[in-house]
């Protein structure tokens, strides 16, 4: 089965750039995903997705909460497993 995480956070105002490249450095441990690939949208938004060939509720690593002065509120997450 294959299993998407998702991960999004909103940056403070003007800080999009700087929560970009804090997502980008984050190492998840042990073995890596499938496939992680990282979005940005308007209003300072990024988004995390990694995909693994795990169990839906397997327990697999995630990017953490970044520094609260670069967010504007607690990260996002969804689990969601592929339909094909």
């Amino acid at each position: 089965m294959t299993v998407a995480l998702m991960w999004e956070a909103r940056a403070v105002e003007g800080r999009g750039e700087d929560l970009l490249s804090w997502a980008r450095r984050q190492e998840l441990s042990g073995p890596p995903p499938l496939r992680r690939e990282t979005f940005r949208a308007p209003q300072d938004r990024v988004l995390v997705i990694t995909w693994w060939d795990a169990p839906y509720d397997a327990d697999l690593p995630e990017l953490p909460e970044p520094d609260a002065e670069l967010v504007t509120r607690p990260v996002h997450r969804w689990r969601f497993e592929s339909m094909g």
